[in-house]
């Protein structure tokens, strides 16, 4: 089993690919820094907000739930 934040930063950049928008754009669409979106879908994945994880929800249009599917 992959660890949760794995699971979460394969989930994010899939999604975000499936819109075909680049980080910059994903960045630029939630007002957050590029920086932190390749932190996000990297190996090292930081701690993330709940509040995040729904904002990154809404613009991909996805479910939460979404980001921790295996």
């Amino acid at each position: 089993m992959a660890s949760i934040r794995k699971v979460f930063s394969k989930n994010l950049k899939r999604l975000r690919l499936k819109k075909k928008w680049t980080q910059e754009e994903l960045a630029e669409r939630l007002d957050i820094s590029t920086r932190y979106v390749q932190q996000l879908e990297g190996p090292t994945c930081p701690n993330v907000k709940i509040e995040t994880i729904e904002s990154l929800a809404k613009v991909l249009q996805a479910q939460p739930k979404d980001f921790f599917v295996e």
